[in-house]
């Protein structure tokens, strides 16, 4: 097994490459600090190779940039966390960018010259992309290597504009700092003046744009040629091909506005990104119109349509969509247990450890990340409703929990109560145990109704199981109390935690941490009922 990097600065660790280019390395990384994934950008060694003077003006720029960068205030714009320069290895100093991580698919992987793109769904990426570039270019901060590869659709349609600051890091105008000399930027996006190693402006972040719509809508790169050298003289002295004679029913307007971002000379295109924003706004869907066949791009792919159609609309409802784990009613008999290999069952003993190690550092997020990591191999060896497996999605689910990430942990809560009730019956402990922790998860997303619902119904299984003083129902006897003592219904939480605090005291003692927690609260209550009267 290859060693893992050391963490850098203390807190960052690196977990898994997820891309490689010719100016880094892009990571998935944990923040041991504050106990949430990262993205991790290691500048390449090789772009520092130089002089001790050059690296340190690459050190240098590298700083400023980064600031720079993190005054780009935009949803589109992935978060700068921190800026590292690293040198715990003597040999030299090592450049990183600490980055909000996105989970989203590239824009390069939706072009595909046999399947166009339909119209409205490239006009909502580049309108966001247009909408990122205005705010980029205010702070002033320009792009410099806008491409599909650097745009990510995130799952909730939302576009994210990768890389700003690495371009102007890694610049050639000022100290040279790449190998060869050659301009920073991807030749197939290059404008004419970064070929000839001009001054750049915002109109060059523009003429990439026109780059990136014209291959959306036409599923083709604008030039084409045996080589890079070629490519880059076509994008100073060809004329590119217009859209319409590629896809006929692009709209002429939006060919035109195509035609006048790819014109050569930079004050020759739009006067600003403002201005490209509002001659796409005519081929977006208005706020409120439903989207129809066809429009909303590839099968499973995200719709960038969505904040146009629905603008500033509140996130989907909790269990919107879900789909139980596996088909079955509450009368499908259960499978017959699989038998754990003996390699598999190692695996997720060394997951349990893993995870349970960095519970007790209380870093959440990251050993809920470990137990899902064995869980999709042992439900595949298994089964998804094997004892093993749902053991594991229960602890990842209490870990979530824990780590008050109510969001994640309801549906697996949700999920893991089902099964437990086609596997032991819609009565059984662990069903009911799961549709308690499923109701605090609602209590805490503020569905206050519904929580207490839940926590009634299960009360009264467990009231008819195992009678009103076993533990598990004091605590929701206890949980119903307090949810409808924050919603100020005194006289219904007075009958409710009078006769809870006698049984406690009874059973547990008075010194019981929950007969005194009980105690408080009755003691609050009664201020207020028994208080003076006008």
């Amino acid at each position: 097994m290859p060693q893992q990097p050391q963490p850098i600065a203390g807190r960052y660790e690196l977990l898994e490459e997820i891309n490689s280019g010719g100016m880094g390395d892009v990571w998935r990384g944990y923040d041991a600090v504050l106990d949430r994934p990262v993205a991790v950008k290691v500048i390449r060694q090789q772009a520092v190779a130089g002089s001790p003077q050059l690296a340190a003006e690459f050190a240098k720029r590298f700083k400023r940039e980064a600031r720079i960068t993190a005054r780009i205030q935009h949803p589109g714009v992935p978060q700068v966390y921190d800026a590292v320069l690293d040198d715990t290895d003597t040999a030299y100093e090592r450049l990183f960018l600490v980055m909000e991580l996105v989970d989203g698919v590239p824009l390069s992987s939706y072009i595909h010259p046999e399947h166009p793109l339909p119209v409205s769904w490239a006009v909502a990426v580049a309108a966001q992309v247009a909408t990122v570039l205005s705010y980029a270019h205010e702070v002033p901060v320009i792009h410099r290597d806008l491409k599909p590869s650097n745009i990510l659709v995130a799952r909730d349609g939302t576009v994210k504009v990768l890389d700003f600051g690495i371009a102007a890091i890694l610049r050639t105008d000022v100290t040279k700092l790449t190998a060869t000399g050659s301009p920073i930027g991807t030749y197939q996006y290059m404008a004419p003046e970064q070929v000839r190693g001009g001054r750049t402006t915002p109109q060059t972040d523009l003429y990439a744009l026109g780059c990136v719509l014209h291959e959306l809508l036409s599923g083709r790169l604008l030039f084409t040629a045996d080589s890079e050298y070629m490519v880059m003289h076509q994008h100073v002295n060809a004329a590119p091909i217009p859209l319409r004679e590629l896809r006929p029913d692009v709209p002429a307007a939006l060919e035109d506005l195509v035609l006048h971002l790819l014109l050569k000379a930079p004050e020759a295109r739009p006067a600003d990104v403002q201005e490209v924003y509002e001659r796409l706004r005519p081929f977006l869907p208005p706020p409120g119109e439903k989207a129809v066949p066809g429009e909303t791009g590839p099968e499973g792919a995200p719709d960038p349509t969505g904040i146009f159609r629905n603008p500033y609309a509140p996130r989907a409802r909790a269990g919107a969509g879900r789909v139980a784990a596996t088909p079955g009613g509450p009368d499908a008999v259960p499978a017959a247990p699989a038998p754990v290999p003996a390699q598999l069952r190692e695996e997720i003993n060394e997951a349990y450890a893993h995870s349970d190690a960095l519970l007790a550092e209380e870093r959440f997020a990251q050993a809920a990340e470990v137990l899902g990591e064995i869980i999709e191999p042992a439900a595949r060896a298994l089964g998804s409703e094997n004892r093993k497996v749902l053991e594991l999605r229960m602890q990842r689910a209490a870990i979530r929990l824990l780590g008050a990430d109510y969001r994640a942990a309801l549906p697996e809560f949700d999920a893991l109560a089902d099964a437990y009730a086609r596997t032991g019956g819609p009565t059984s402990e662990r069903a009911r145990a799961c549709r308690a922790q499923a109701a605090r998860c609602r209590a805490e997303l503020g569905q206050v109704t519904d929580a207490l619902a839940t926590l009634r119904n299960v009360l009264d299984v467990v009231r008819a199981v195992d009678g009103d003083v076993s533990e598990e129902a004091v605590e929701l006897r206890r949980d119903i109390g307090m949810l409808l003592l924050a919603q100020g219904q005194a006289a219904e939480v007075h009958a409710i935690l009078e006769p809870l605090h006698d049984d406690l005291r009874l059973v547990f003692g008075p010194d019981d941490e929950m007969t005194e927690e009980v105690a408080e609260a009755l003691a609050l209550i009664r201020l207020d009922l028994d208080g003076p009267t006008a």
